[in-house]
């Protein structure tokens, strides 16, 4: 595999490798705000075993991210590591959704374990494709500012694809002028599959078709799980990054989970929908603007400035009360001016603490690295989720009712104050992150050169050598 800096990719080729991210956001809002509710309200599946099932499917991830991972790393075909994942598990994960989002009319019991079967299949094939993916990414160029082009195109598929697979349910029932019976509900989420499952395997087989990934070269033996995970940690530039972007992660949840209850019962809003709209436009449109900005000065200058905007907004909303719902209008719109670099822009920089894993250990090792991302990054989001609405319930919150003064004010620390700590915390430790555009160069460099036979220095340890 030879390294070259003017390693450009093709927009076309941009594209096909961004197009699945889009489709692949059905797995997210509808699985995890409207699923629930569909099985719980309509198909009769009890709710506290629903909750059970989807705690299993989180601790299940758990193993499955880190294990698809690692087998992607050692798998050797004459297609590639990551392709084969992705074609053949996006044909599972189609008839898992399809299964998934139309249950058959049967006994609660019997819809209980079609739920736990199909929800379990969903993830599992989920997981097949996007790790190998998201693996596949840092492979496709290693030049420092095509990276973040490339992976803030993905990035910004994503948020487009989970601001569409947000609206679809409101959309296909508007559209096909469906009943909100449960009868209409069934037919909504039918057709749902029927549109998503052709849009899942024709954007992930563009992607497998017109992209080609490298030849792999290996020095030394392949190590064994345990061994490389504990490498892995050894890693001082991914440990920052990862320890910055959870705390953030851990924070960012906690509006995400609590928008509803934040607009309905503090502000007293009924246009919680319209807000998101605001935010995730805003994302996704001002994120050329910090492609543009990380590629004229550094991707950690760019991210920290993100996080400083996106917080000194978010820090406003606070102070809100009822009738603030058009201040709370602007906010959005002020903290979503930083949203998709917060996505984006760290998918680039943790590209490029995968090299300097391949300086130190010899081998390429995304899979890994994107297993420990992916579970990392689900784990905070479970916390977030599970710790926000266990305090929500102990300070006395009743649905559909007016909130006391002290529900009301831990809405707003847990909506607003604690994520904008989180964000700060992880300001501060990304002020440590090392990797510059100068000290990347360095590293493809020494890459090279060990490749050769020779010894070099490590950019990052200037004292010590690499053999």
């Amino acid at each position: 595999m030879k390294i070259k800096q003017s390693d450009r990719v093709p927009i076309a080729k941009k594209l096909a490798y961004a197009a699945p991210a889009f489709a692949l956001a059905i797995v997210g809002i509808p699985v995890y705000v409207y699923i629930p509710k569909f099985y719980t309200d309509v198909v009769g599946v009890n709710i506290a075993m629903l909750g059970y099932l989807l705690l299993a499917v989180r601790l299940f991830d758990a193993v499955t991210d880190p294990a698809i991972g690692f087998l992607s790393d050692r798998t050797q075909t004459r297609f590639g590591r990551r392709r084969p994942y992705i074609a053949a598990g996006v044909i599972f994960l189609s008839l898992s959704m399809y299964f998934l989002f139309n249950p058959p009319e049967a006994s609660p019991d019997s819809e209980t374990i079609w739920f736990g079967v199909t929800i379990f299949c969903l993830f599992l094939f989920w997981t097949a494709i996007v790790v190998p993916y998201e693996s596949l990414g840092p492979e496709i160029t290693f030049d420092y500012d095509e990276r973040t082009t490339l992976l803030g195109m993905r990035d910004g598929a994503l948020i487009a694809g989970t601001l569409a697979a947000a609206s679809s349910p409101a959309a296909v029932a508007w559209g096909f002028g469906l009943p909100p019976t449960d009868e209409g509900e069934r037919a909504k989420f039918f057709w749902i599959a029927v549109l998503y499952a052709p849009l899942l395997l024709a954007f992930c087989w563009w992607c497998v078709l017109a992209i080609r990934e490298r030849p792999q070269l290996f020095r030394g033996e392949k190590q064994r799980l345990l061994q490389g995970l504990k490498e892995v940690s050894q890693n001082k530039p991914f440990v920052i990054l990862l320890i910055s972007y959870i705390v953030a992660a851990f924070g960012s949840n906690l509006p995400a989970t609590l928008i509803l209850y934040y607009v309905e019962y503090v502000l007293q809003s009924k246009y919680a929908d319209l807000f998101l709209l605001i935010y995730f436009v805003t994302g996704v449109l001002f994120l050329p603007a910090w492609i543009y900005m990380a590629r004229k000065l550094e991707k950690k200058v760019t991210w920290l400035t993100a996080m400083a905007i996106n917080t000194g907004a978010f820090l406003g909303v606070f102070f809100l009360g009822p009738g603030d719902g058009h201040i709370y209008g602007v906010l959005c719109f002020l903290s979503g001016i930083g949203f998709g670099a917060t996505l984006a822009i760290p998918s680039a920089m943790q590209a490029d603490v995968i090299d300097y894993d391949e300086l130190l250990s010899g081998q390429r090792r995304e899979g890994q690295y994107i297993g420990i991302w992916s579970i990392t990054k689900k784990l905070a989001a479970a916390l977030g989720v599970g710790l926000a609405l266990s305090i929500l319930g102990g300070v006395g919150y009743e649905p559909n009712v007016e909130q006391s003064e002290k529900v009301q004010l831990t809405l707003r620390i847990l909506y607003a104050l604690v994520p904008s700590l989180c964000n700060i915390a992880a300001f501060v430790i990304a002020l440590a992150y090392p990797v510059s555009r100068k000290i990347h160069k360095d590293i493809l460099a020494a890459i090279q050169e060990r490749r050769s036979g020779n010894t070099v220095t490590d950019p990052l340890r200037p004292n010590q050598t690499l053999g």
